[in-house]
């Protein structure tokens, strides 16, 4: 592998993309912003890049404390890579650039590959508005991610929430790309029919009276 290469500039932002900055690096932080995942996990979730491309990814990681990698107990006896708190500083990068990016989806094309969670990140600042906390289940033609509402301080995982979530969410791709735009609110979801909800605690309540 070549060596890696720096913009070798004196300003935050090229620092900042000399750590992050090569194909694959930011996307292998979503991935991991969900948990500790194997390699086998990773390479499924990220369907297009080469295995050699992912291992240089997650070495550059590492070395740029990012990441690490820890072996599981028995019988697991597998290792695990999980982000670093420098890592999960990157969680509002990746938020912010999928707010951005979510006008760009549009018709889904057919060579698009698509994982539930892959919503999570422009969902999370939607959902983040209410100003209420809690869990919020949500359920996909995809799959289910959940969602953990903090204050600031929120976080997304794939598949179920692992305890009993306060509310959950059920409702088609394109709806939750529209409340991830602020075309749709999920209360107006709920009311015209096309979200269904279940909770009844004050993240509920915040959430329908959107």
């Amino acid at each position: 592998m070549s060596p890696r290469r720096s913009y070798d500039q004196y300003c935050a932002a090229a620092r900042a993309l000399d750590a992050v900055g090569d194909r694959w690096t930011l996307l292998v932080v979503r991935e991991l912003l969900v948990g500790p995942r194997r390699y086998t996990d990773l390479h499924a979730d990220l369907p297009g890049v080469s295995t050699d491309v992912l291992a240089s990814r997650l070495k550059d990681m590492e070395q740029q404390g990012l990441t690490t990698r820890r072996r599981l107990s028995p019988p697991a006896a597998a290792y695990v890579y999980e982000l670093t708190p420098k890592g999960r500083q990157l969680l509002p990068v990746l938020e912010a650039l999928a707010a951005w990016g979510v006008h760009g989806l549009e018709e889904r094309r057919p060579t698009d590959a698509v994982r539930a969670h892959w919503f999570a990140l422009p969902l999370l600042r939607a959902l983040a508005r209410t100003g209420a906390g809690g869990t919020v289940e949500v359920g996909l033609g995809e799959g289910r991610f959940h969602v953990r509402l903090d204050g600031g301080a929120e976080t997304y995982g794939d598949g179920p929430a692992p305890d009993d979530p306060e509310v959950r969410l059920a409702l088609d791709a394109q709806t939750c790309v529209a409340v991830s735009r602020g075309e749709l609110t999920v209360g107006e979801g709920v009311r015209a029919g096309r979200i269904e909800l279940s909770g009844e605690g004050p993240l509920a309540k915040a959430l329908l009276a959107t």
